[in-house]
This record gives C-alpha cells, sequence and structure tokens, in this order.
C-alpha cells in the first residue's frame, strides 16, 4: 500500500486548507483510514480517523468542530478538511491505513502500518 499525501501548504490563521491522501490499493474500503500529525520538537499525535467497518469518524479533542474527515472510496481518498487554522495547527501532516485498526486503537500511531510521506501545513498568525 502505498499512500500520497497533498493539499499543504501555507495559510492564515482562521483560514482552510483541505488535505488530500491517495491510497494504492485495490480494496481500499477495506482499509481504516487516519490522519496524524507532528509539530516541530513534539511527539506524532492522532488527529482524525475514519474506522472502515462502522463508519465512524473519531477527532481528537483539539481539532473537533474545525477538522471534518471524508473518504470516498471510489477515488481510493481520504481527505482532511481543515477549517478555522489555529497556529498551533501548524505540522506536518501524515495519513495511515489499517486493515486491522479496532474501536480501542484507533488514536494509536501503532496501529496502522502503512504511512504517506506527510505534507506541511504551516499556519500564520
Amino acid at each position: 500500500v502505498q499512500l500520497q499525501a497533498s493539499g499543504g501548504g501555507l495559510v492564515q490563521a482562521g483560514g482552510s486548507l483541505r488535505l488530500s491522501c491517495a491510497a494504492s490499493v485495490r480494496t481500499f474500503s477495506r482499509y481504516s483510514m487516519a490522519w496524524f500529525r507532528q509539530a516541530p520538537g513534539k511527539e506524532r499525535e492522532f488527529v482524525a480517523s475514519f474506522h472502515r467497518h462502522i463508519s465512524t469518524t473519531y477527532y481528537a479533542d483539539s481539532v473537533k468542530g474545525r477538522f471534518v474527515i471524508s473518504r470516498d472510496n471510489a477515488k481510493n481518498t481520504v481527505y482532511l478538511q481543515m477549517n478555522s487554522l489555529r497556529p498551533e495547527d501548524t505540522a506536518v501532516y501524515y495519513c495511515a491505513a489499517s486493515m486491522r485498526v479496532i474501536s480501542s486503537t484507533v488514536m494509536m500511531a501503532d496501529a496502522y502500518h502503512y504511512w504517506g510521506q506527510g505534507t506541511l501545513v504551516t499556519v500564520s498568525s
């Protein structure tokens, strides 16, 4: 499985960006998909995920109400719509995939087996 993230860039605080992650896999619908991020000097942290089985979305508290994860199985793509961006959202954003995520591990980076290369989001104040 190869994941290609795109859509990052420089945006002012309060602005919006949409990230995309295209997966090169035949059975995309079987994968739970997630976004993580890593800010300079910090550990990678969970942002949002879309569980494959129950089509449930999960969000980190820091992005609830501002970010929306969605997927288009026909295009093998998962999206992250980011609104009301803040300087603290600045990070490299990574998409991740797994067929074995369960609800208790959906926010854990170790639960995902495939990772994209990351796309940089910079939010200026």
